[in-house]
């Protein structure tokens, strides 16, 4: 089942300018960076600022994105349970994600780390 939050992240145009905000202006500390991602802790809860192509970035709003170790598991679950996935599970090399909605529309992912 989900364990807890990985992290709350936000679809900007420029990454760059954006981390520089968080991390200059609002005196975040950067925890990770990768290409089109910046990573920052805010009293223990993650940020994030992820990178999108122009046509879509900045008009979506932040994502919850809730941490769980059994991804298929959670999902069945949660599927008994009425929720509607707007997404099938997709792999990278940073782990898993699925999309759902909840009952006002808000965009919720469900992430499942690498495995060592």
């Amino acid at each position: 089942m989900i364990e807890g939050v990985a992290n709350i992240w936000m679809p900007v145009r420029d990454v760059e300018r954006a981390a520089g905000f968080y991390r200059d202006v609002l005196g975040l500390t950067v925890v990770k960076e990768d290409v089109g991602w910046v990573e920052f802790d805010a009293n223990g809860v993650r940020g994030a600022l992820n990178g999108r192509e122009p046509k879509g970035a900045g008009s979506g709003g932040p994502v919850l994105t809730f941490e769980t170790a059994a991804l298929e598991e959670t999902v069945s679950d949660l599927t008994r349970r009425g929720v509607e996935f707007t997404a099938g599970i997709s792999e990278h090399d940073w782990g898993r994600v699925t999309t759902f909605r909840d009952t006002e529309g808000n965009e919720i992912q469900l992430y499942e780390p690498p495995r060592s």
